[in-house]
């Protein structure tokens, strides 16, 4: 059975570096990059702060939406953050 994936996006303040990943498992993803073990990106920002998590059906599709996401403008991508989380909160203790 294919297990789901989820498109998400880190930061380190409202307005500042975005980071789009891909994952299977949102919690220990989440986890990695705030105690630095995630990428060396989010490392090198200081991107700590979940603010946007998108869930799909399959891992395929997650990816998919990660690819089209990452082409997007910035002003695309900071609409779609503004659209679910106007707060720019941390959205990390929220996640199943």
């Amino acid at each position: 059975m294919k297990r789901g994936g989820w498109v998400y996006i880190m930061t380190n303040k409202r307005g500042g570096v975005l980071y789009i990943g891909v994952t299977a498992d949102i919690a220990a993803r989440v986890f990695q990059h705030k105690t630095g073990q995630g990428s060396a990106f989010c490392r090198k920002y200081g991107l700590t702060m979940l603010v946007l998590a998108e869930e799909y059906p399959t891992i395929d599709e997650a990816i998919s939406r990660e690819k089209a996401m990452k082409a997007w403008k910035r002003q695309w991508k900071i609409e779609l953050i503004e659209a679910n989380n106007p707060d720019w909160d941390d959205l990390a203790a929220h996640i199943p």
